[in-house]
């Protein structure tokens, strides 16, 4: 009677301990699922946003960039180690892969701004250009080369711009040797939180209350900021442009001035802008 006792007791708590299992790795995969069913809403939900395909040691710079200034971006990925170092960032990460048309559409190609082909393949990276232009014509696309020689190819797939990080790399530091306080001014404009003046570019829209004043008219109360440059509509870029010259819908207005004055100046839509 004892022993019969003793077995039931043991098949009781080797049911329990199952039972327990169970309910654990139940949990985890409901928690799991949950999480990621909130990330797909929270994604579907974004709109101008950025799309950074590829987290390796670029795409974490610049997804901490991203997020220190503000910007919303969700991350494409398939390799687990690089996911879970985003994921561990609480940044909004979408599974699978970049090249094929259904993950980009989940990421939101047709609503995003810009997407950024940063993964470690040139081959990849172009395929990504070329998918997606063909799913957003419209969409600005910028992308990594490892090698110089896939520069031209990637602009002949429809990237607006192509980034070498070597090549990048090796021109920064030559011009900081060369010329040290204006690469230290760049730099600052572009980085620092509480820098006297920022860096930024201000789209004209055609409908907008910009198009059609001087930029002396435009820049009556903002007496610290600077047009640097126009970028007209075809690419052509006017450096340094006279007060008297008219804006059109389509011009970039290239600033430097402060961030009180550049929020001012800025209409409501139709801007991008890479003050920090």
């Amino acid at each position: 009677m004892f022993t019969i006792v003793l077995a039931i007791g043991g098949v009781g708590a080797i049911f329990y301990g199952l039972l327990a299992l169970f309910r654990f790795v139940l949990e985890g995969e409901l928690a799991t699922l949950l999480g990621v069913q909130r990330m797909k809403r929270q994604i579907q939900s974004l709109t101008d946003h950025f799309i950074l395909v590829g987290f390796g040691r670029v795409g974490e710079e610049i997804g901490r960039d991203f997020s220190a200034r503000g910007v919303d971006f969700v991350i494409v990925e398939s390799n687990q180690e690089a996911i879970e170092r985003a994921q561990l960032q609480d940044y909004l990460v979408l599974i699978g892969d970049a090249t094929s048309d259904a993950i980009l559409k989940e990421a939101g190609i047709e609503r995003a701004r810009c997407i950024l082909a940063a993964a470690d393949s040139d081959a990849g990276n172009t395929f990504i250009v070329l998918t997606a232009k063909a799913l957003n014509p419209n969409i600005f696309v910028v992308s990594r080369a490892a090698n110089p020689e896939s520069q031209p190819r990637m602009l002949r797939a429809g990237a607006d711009r192509v980034f070498s990080p070597y090549i990048a790399a090796g021109r920064h530091m030559a011009l900081s040797a060369l010329q040290p306080i204006l690469v230290g001014l760049v730099d600052t404009s572009f980085t620092a939180k509480d820098a006297d003046a920022v860096l930024a570019e201000i789209e004209i829209s055609r409908e907008g209350a910009l198009a059609g004043r001087s930029i002396a008219e435009v820049l009556r109360t903002s007496p610290t900021t600077i047009v640097l440059a126009i970028q007209k509509p075809n690419g052509e870029l006017a450096v340094g442009p006279a007060s008297e010259t008219q804006l059109a819908g389509g011009d970039t207005l290239i600033l430097m001035g402060r961030e009180e004055e550049l929020e001012s100046i800025r209409p409501v839509k139709n801007t991008k802008s890479t003050a920090s």
